[in-house]
């Protein structure tokens, strides 16, 4: 039978804008302290999103069965029934009453660099399940953006049920501070986090890629259209990224990274080969507009890997 793959992160509304200019232009340093911008959108678009879901749904495009724990507000009943169209369980998805879905505005420049609000809303008082009736049908794990209460309860949880687990920080590495947070990447299995946010981790940690080993045997930093890093006790190795047909929004793309990630984990690949599935999803993932895809052709991934990396990877 196969297992599980566990997933904590955030299901929420995700309000796309779109700026023809760059951010980094427009955004005069000497200034800062009095900031004051307002950024014109002729790009609007509303679509089901946010970490939990996100990975949860590629996963289950992949064959994957994903237990999703997150939380939704008295407007979520709508995104849960999509998700249950799809085969995803929703058995463990809250919906509280007294409080509304949450919500991520993001706003893409030209240059692909994001500006990003998010609304916790439902999330923040969300509360962890009981998953006794789970947990040995359960062969990877991944505690991503949400709630920080929720995500210390789910470290928590799969380090006392020996689940190996991925801590993948985020945004809400911000809102950790240094003994917390080096408390969550020491009940790791591994750490993964984007290039702004594994600088933001080794300041926060006065750590580097050989002493962060010290409290986590793996970290794999994504790089966008860069590819991706993998940091363990052989080194660093950068390998390139899977270049997609065209970019049209590149919101999603590292949920879907991680999607083939635990793909991979579960099924016992290697590092490496895994995040090469990864980031062949990823390259996907950015030829849409939404953070969902519509569906995952195999032959097409097995294509994008072979051009990229000279590898076959069969998927089952």
């Amino acid at each position: 039978m196969k297992k599980k793959i566990l997933i904590t992160g955030s299901v929420a509304y995700d309000v796309m804008l779109g700026y023809d200019g760059s951010f980094a232009k427009a955004i005069n340093p000497e200034t800062i302290d009095s900031l004051s911008l307002s950024f014109f959108s002729p790009h609007y678009a509303r679509h089901h999103g946010g970490t939990g879901a996100n990975i949860a749904w590629s996963l289950k495009l992949l064959g994957e069965d994903p237990l999703l724990v997150s939380s939704v507000g008295s407007d979520g009943r709508e995104y849960t029934a999509v998700l249950e169209k799809q085969g995803i369980d929703t058995g463990h998805i809250e919906i509280l009453e007294d409080h509304v879905t949450a919500t991520a505005i993001v706003g893409t420049d030209s240059d692909e660099r994001q500006i990003a609000f998010f609304h916790p809303g439902a999330d923040s008082h969300g509360t962890w399940p009981d998953l006794s009736q789970d947990r040995d049908d359960l062969a990877y794990a991944i505690v991503s953006p949400r709630d920080t209460t929720a995500m210390v309860s789910g470290m928590e949880w799969c380090k006392k049920f020996g689940v190996p687990v991925i801590f993948d920080p985020g945004q809400q590495i911000i809102s950790f501070g240094e003994d917390a947070l080096e408390r969550m990447v020491r009940m790791g299995s591994a750490l993964i986090a984007n290039e702004y946010e594994w600088d933001l981790v080794q300041k926060k940690l006065s750590c580097d890629g050989k002493s962060i080993l010290e409290l986590v045997p793996l970290v794999i930093v994504t790089l966008g259209d860069q590819g991706f890093i993998v940091i363990d006790e052989n080194g660093a190795k950068k390998m390139n990224a899977c270049t997609p047909l065209q970019v049209v929004n590149p919101t999603g793309a590292g949920d879907a990274f991680r999607a083939g990630l635990l793909k991979g984990f579960a099924a016992g690949w290697n590092v490496m080969d895994s995040c090469k599935l990864g980031a062949a999803l990823g390259s996907l993932a950015v030829e849409n507009e939404g953070t969902l895809l519509s569906s995952i052709d195999s032959d097409e991934v097995k294509l994008r890997i072979k051009q990229a990396y000279g590898v076959d990877i069969p998927l089952v």
